[in-house]
């Protein structure tokens, strides 16, 4: 069945999460690399654990238990800088690439994040990224890879599943969907190996003007 509706992950997949880089580095120089690293992969581990321990919060309350447990472990003052850098979250930059490929995909669009709509919301609307629908996991209350949580694109797209691709830069999300069904397109970006997870992408991109290649062709 030929792809009538794409659904895009947010964070790393349209946005690049560690834009934040700079501000983070204005904040602490010399520290800015390291924090942003520290912070994006802690801010995934709480969701992970969340999940799990069925302790669900806001992602906006998991970016901010992320930023100040990453500012702790390097030693970095947070209490004058902590409202900047949670608004630099609200600006994050589309990679380069992104908004000319949206232009070409001519198709139903979504966004589904892990990102709590306080977020996702001025995020999309600073970006100037435009989409059919922006559907965020808060309403379950559970964070990808939950089947649950793909299955939300169904039921508010109205699309069948196999007419449904899946786009995410983040492996772990990509076999999730591929899991519940979805046909997947990976943007491989670090040319990493494919996660042992027992299910694989449908197909592994560099970056999204591929995916036009891909999908239009």
């Amino acid at each position: 069945m030929r792809v009538e509706a794409l659904v895009f992950d947010a964070y790393g997949t349209l946005y690049d999460v560690h834009s934040v880089m700079r501000r983070c580095e204005a904040c602490f120089p010399g520290k800015g690399a390291a924090l942003s690293q520290l912070w994006r992969a802690k801010q995934l581990e709480y969701t992970w654990q969340r999940s799990l321990m069925q302790r669900y919060a806001p992602f906006s309350t998991v970016t901010r238990e992320a930023l100040r447990y990453s500012s702790a472990a390097l030693g970095l003052p947070l209490a004058d800088h902590e409202r900047s850098l949670m608004d630099a979250y609200l600006h994050l930059a589309p990679f380069p690439e992104v908004p000319a490929a949206l232009e070409r995909l001519a198709l139903k669009r979504a966004i589904l994040s892990n990102g709590s709509p306080d977020m996702l919301e001025p995020l999309v609307r600073n970006s100037g990224l435009r989409f059919d629908a922006v559907l965020s996991v808060d309403e379950l209350r559970v964070y990808k890879p939950a089947p649950q949580v793909y299955e939300l694109a169904l039921r508010r797209l109205g699309v069948a599943k196999e007419a449904i691709g899946f786009v995410s830069s983040n492996c772990w999300d990509a076999a999730g969907a591929k899991s519940f069904g979805f046909t997947v397109f990976w943007i491989n970006r670090a040319n990493a190996p494919v996660d042992g997870l027992g299910v694989a992408p449908d197909r592994q991109i560099a970056h999204l003007g591929e995916l036009a290649d891909e999908v239009l062709r």
